[in-house]
């Protein structure tokens, strides 16, 4: 059961953060070249396809599946007091996808940062850089690198944050 193992996957990073095991983690929820297949949801078909070449409803069940994984995990985090602040509050979630829609378009990506980055984030906000001169994703990674008093000269191909992260 796909959804399970994900929730399992959220409670094991959920538990390293909240022993201190672990400070820094990724999961990834799915390879781009995925075959995996949802038929709890209706998609009982390989969804690498589905998620890069197609717009259909479908694909929206898929997403939106994704972003409840998202949200069990916040949720989990949340539900963590540590001092005056939870979990989520002392953490940075960064949530992406390597396409807007599903017909290979990378023209914008879609990203969420959750979390308060103990108190060094500030929530709430929409920030939009689609028309931005230089958008990178690096110059977010260099924001978040900040947030943990980590300060490099570039990374990738930026050599600045992003001031308002």
């Amino acid at each position: 059961d796909i959804a399970e193992h994900m929730r399992l996957m959220c409670d094991i990073l959920v538990l390293g953060f909240q022993t201190d095991a672990t400070r820094i983690a990724t999961l990834k929820l799915n390879n781009d070249h995925s075959s995996l297949r949802f038929p709890k949801l209706g998609v009982d078909y390989m969804i690498h396809h589905l998620l890069s070449h197609s717009d259909t409803a479908d694909w929206l069940k898929v997403n939106q599946f994704f972003v409840e994984q998202v949200a069990y995990l916040a949720r989990r985090l949340e539900a963590v007091q540590e001092g005056g602040r939870t979990l989520l509050d002392n953490s940075m979630l960064l949530f992406c996808s390597s396409m807007l829609t599903g017909n290979h378009d990378a023209t914008q990506l879609p990203v969420v940062l959750l979390g308060g980055a103990g108190g060094r984030i500030r929530g709430g906000r929409v920030l939009d850089y689609s028309q931005a001169p230089e958008r990178q994703m690096c110059r977010l990674y260099l924001s978040m690198m900040e947030k943990m008093d980590v300060r490099l000269p570039r990374f990738g191909d930026a050599t600045r944050a992003l001031e308002e992260v």
